[in-house]
């Protein structure tokens, strides 16, 4: 049994007996061999069994009552009885405060090393999950040195910067980001921590776009740099397609906005055409017939309508991510203008049929609009709510601004007194029906109310029933 084993809590009861027994026996042989021998040096035995369990106070305590005994029973002249006395309590007491000494001294070294084991347990397993999430990140993860050569790098580096090859620890960060080996280089002496986009170059010499996050710390060794690379490429280039699809819609809008009002005056000028061919003079005349060949080339220009793409493919939006968005772009100019946004919106919203990225413009638009109505107000306030019922998702845009006073013209394309182009309200109205949605005005006594209606997404349960 090991030495602090012996002094545990579970052997205090047992202890504690044997010594009370100890003592009564040495104190009852040393009475019995009172004329021949003195034994009472043995109750230094129970005194080091007391001494891992006892308090300083009773180990005292019990030292002196041994020394007590065995003054009691000895044979020895009385004048030196105070003096033995001293001598054995002076004994038997820092013997068993060394002893108790000795073993608390052990106990702390032993909980410490105890807790410095859990910390090294609780470290190492820290580490392996470390280790873990950096080897499985989609995020390249790398270490480097003051000189700019790489100390550490996960998978997902060695896939960005040299997929098939051989590792990369131990190469120059500059030969794939020199943007970084310059910030090893010049941030060396303090810690710094920002981001930038670069050029990285991969080792097969192909070059792509870098989003790099990266902090500079200190160490035993000198300064490091740790950094997080994204590969940008392919994202940039999805975006680009992505807004070039945006544009050709928007495009269009815009053309079936002008095909619109060409119509209108082509038409009127095809009336006027064909009263003005019924005039014996005119029907020969050259000009005349290349009037009307004129209008009717016009009136097929016309022809390019704006019209809900029934076979267009439509996208399931969550609509709370979108309104969550639209939160985050709004509120710090809301609050520049002194403008309070009130959202009353459900907590989960149905999906929805809609474009997102045109969707987002609608509100942006909508809620520009309601800014520029209150800038002269006093009362500033935008109330953006929701309902829902079994086909439809309304999002209503109500401001306390000035007001509409004729809405009957609110969505006709190049409105005159219009801020831009007066193609807001048509393009947004145009965007939506296009998705099977709708713009709407609903008119209230103070300020104006526009409510955007989409096409709910029926569930599993509500189309099988359906």
């Amino acid at each position: 049994m090991e030495f602090s084993s012996i002094y545990s809590e579970a052997n205090r009861r047992r202890f504690l007996v044997a010594a009370a027994i100890l003592i009564a026996g040495i104190a009852i042989v040393d009475w019995q061999t009172k004329p021949f021998i003195s034994i009472g040096f043995l109750y230094l035995f129970p005194i080091l069994l007391l001494a891992g369990f006892l308090p300083r106070w009773q180990m005292i305590l019990v030292a002196l009552v041994c020394a007590v005994l065995q003054e009691l029973f000895s044979e020895l002249p009385s004048s030196e009885a105070i003096y033995r006395l001293l001598m054995a309590s002076a004994g038997f007491v820092g013997t068993g405060l060394f002893v108790s000494e000795i073993i608390r001294n052990r106990q702390l070294a032993l909980d410490h090393l105890a807790e410095v084991e859990k910390q090294v347990a609780l470290r190492k397993e820290m580490e392996e999950q470390l280790q873990v999430l950096v080897e499985s990140s989609p995020v390249a993860i790398v270490i480097i040195d003051s000189t700019g050569a790489i100390l550490l790098a996960n998978e997902a580096s060695q896939r960005l910067f040299a997929l098939g090859e051989e590792g990369i620890v131990g190469q120059p960060i500059g030969k794939f980001l020199p943007a970084l080996q310059s910030a090893v280089q010049t941030h060396r002496s303090h810690q710094f921590r920002t981001e930038l986009r670069c050029r990285g170059k991969r080792k097969n010499g192909e070059v792509f776009l870098a989003a790099v996050w990266f902090s500079t710390y200190e160490t035993a060794r000198g300064p490091r740099l740790a950094a997080l690379i994204v590969d940008l490429s392919e994202e940039l280039r999805d975006r680009e397609d992505l807004s070039l699809d945006h544009l050709m819609k928007n495009t269009k809008i815009l053309m079936s906005a002008v095909a619109h009002e060409i119509r209108n005056l082509s038409g009127a000028v095809l009336v006027v055409h064909k009263n003005l061919s019924r005039l014996s003079v005119l029907q020969n005349n050259e000009d005349f017939r290349a009037l009307g060949t004129l209008i009717e080339g016009l009136g097929k220009l016309s022809e390019m309508e704006l019209r809900p793409a029934v076979n267009q493919h439509l996208e399931t939006i969550e609509l709370s991510s979108i309104l969550d968005e639209l939160r985050v772009l709004l509120e710090p100019s809301y609050r520049e203008a002194g403008v309070e946004i009130v959202w009353r919106l459900q907590d989960e919203l149905p999906l929805v049929f809609a474009d997102r990225y045109g969707l987002a413009q609608v509100f942006l638009n909508l809620s520009l609009n309601s800014l520029r109505a209150m800038s002269t107000t006093q009362k500033k306030q935008l109330t953006i709510s929701s309902s829902v019922d079994a086909g439809t998702v309304v999002i209503r845009f109500e401001d306390s601004g000035i007001g509409i006073a004729s809405p009957d013209g609110l969505f006709k394309p190049f409105q005159q007194n219009a801020d831009a182009t007066g193609l807001g309200l048509y393009v947004s109205r145009a965007i939506l029906r296009s998705c099977g949605g709708d713009l709407n005005f609903e008119p209230r006594t103070e300020g104006c109310c526009f409510a955007v209606s989409l096409a709910r997404v029926a569930k599993r349960s509500e189309a099988s029933d359906g």
